[in-house]
């Protein structure tokens, strides 16, 4: 299977998420002239939080997604919900040196809040999208064991609210993983994993509940700025005071100073057919998503219906590879050499946006112009908090985002030509360290 590279696609990908996903109704199409408070470009995560958020605040919203709701990485991705918004909750140091002492405190806790965003839009909308509680952080190396050690106990000094277990053998993992290559870890019960498609659109049918208008095949092809702004479809028009740029990795040329400062990194994962409960229980016993430790990580967790979901293959170079099966099996027996046998009965993939200093960019283009992207391979709870940020910024509190947005993100170095090669030059030195062992 080759992947679909068009950006303006009604089409989902061929993935599990689409063949499991339990509401395929259509949303709005955009017909004619339209004004709102707020107009938001992007129906991703970051996107339909922002919509979700304003609209519980009695903002009208209108939401433009140049393909369907949840097309792009958030409806792609390994569905893993990791917390933390930009450096991990247990570096503490860096989120201080990142974000400054004095808010150091205030970035940590959106780091915890970003995954409590989900569990309440879960249950606050009755969305039906397999979320489950559990993680493990997979150790290969000694090395990466004393790592996960010393970020449990900075954890615990920080009062973190959720069950840890440090595992520091293999039999003491075994419960999460159960596996050869991993001699140890450590098991979160504050993170997890969802069914991100059934997750994203569930969340946009509640904003479209409360009001916002959400518009699906709805291309932007020109943007007016000013103190009202227009925002042209071409057979349709939103106009608006406030404006959102909310495409990530999929935004191409429309917003070029964005476009300069993220790259489209690929992701790309298989699925299993439905595995037996007795192989269920000898690999992946404890159900939780898993991570291992190394720069280009390999990913997986279970599905509801008990098929290994494996991720990783992180390409930078910008080219698919030519059988996303052939690429992951391989990884995929190093860690369970007993799924040889296996039948695979699906393969996707897609880009998601990596930012030079892997931090989520967040801030205004103008006074009135906002955007969110680059999450670099954490979207899926750091989206909620940047959507949560905008709608706080919109509505007048600006105290939080100010903190997030006061971050520098510099353009990648190349320019456009260069920018997407040099990249994948430089992701090769850490892969290659990876390899050995480094």
């Amino acid at each position: 299977m080759r992947i679909r590279d068009v950006i303006h696609d009604d089409r989902y990908p061929d993935s599990y998420y689409h063949a499991s996903m339990l509401d395929d109704g259509p949303f709005l199409r955009l017909e004619g002239n339209v004004q709102v408070d707020v107009c938001i470009i992007g129906g991703g995560f970051s996107g339909v939080s922002a919509a979700l958020e304003l609209a519980k605040k009695g903002v009208s919203v209108g939401l433009l997604e140049q393909n369907r709701i949840g097309w792009g990485a958030s409806g792609r991705n390994g569905g893993q919900v990791i917390g933390g918004y930009g450096p991990e909750l247990s570096d503490l140091d860096k989120i201080a040196d990142v974000f400054g002492r004095a808010h150091a405190d205030a970035a940590w806790d959106m780091g915890v809040e970003c995954t409590e965003i989900i569990k309440n839009n879960v249950r606050d909308h009755n969305i039906d999208c397999d979320l489950k509680w559990g993680y493990f952080d997979a150790a290969m190396t000694r090395s990466e064991l004393a790592d996960l050690k010393n970020n449990h106990e900075a954890l615990i000094s920080k009062g973190y609210p959720f069950k840890q277990v440090l595992a520091t053998s293999v039999d003491e993992a075994a419960p999460y993983v159960s596996s050869p290559r991993y001699i140890g870890g450590l098991y979160n019960e504050g993170w997890g994993h969802v069914q991100p498609l059934n997750l994203v659109r569930g969340e946009a049918r509640a904003a479209a509940a409360l009001g916002a208008k959400i518009f699906e095949d709805a291309r932007v092809s020109s943007v007016q700025y000013g103190p009202e702004i227009i925002v042209d479809t071409g057979y349709g028009r939103v106009t608006c005071d406030q404006l959102v740029y909310a495409c990530n990795a999929y935004l191409g040329d429309l917003q070029p100073k964005l476009a300069s400062r993220i790259i489209p990194a690929g992701s790309y994962i298989i699925a299993t057919e439905p595995l037996s409960e007795a192989v269920v229980s000898d690999i992946m016993a404890g159900d939780c998503a898993v991570c291992d430790q190394r720069w280009a990580l390999d990913y997986f967790r279970l599905s509801a219906d008990k098929r290994l979901l494996f991720g990783g293959l992180a390409n930078y170079s910008g080219r698919h590879p030519t059988s996303i099966q052939k690429a992951l099996v391989p990884k995929m027996l190093k860690v369970f050499p007993s799924l040889k046998n296996v039948k695979i009965d699906y393969e996707w993939g897609g880009y998601l946006g990596i930012g030079l200093n892997r931090i989520p960019q967040l801030g205004k283009l103008d006074e009135n112009v906002y955007f969110a992207q680059a999450y670099s391979g954490h979207g899926v709870a750091q989206t909620h908090m940047s959507g949560r940020l905008i709608s706080e910024a919109i509505t007048g509190n600006t105290d939080r985002f100010n903190i997030i947005a006061n971050v520098s993100h510099p353009p990648f170095p190349g320019g456009k030509l260069l920018r997407q090669p040099l990249l994948a030059a430089g992701m090769m030195f850490y892969k290659l360290r990876d390899e050995l062992g480094l």
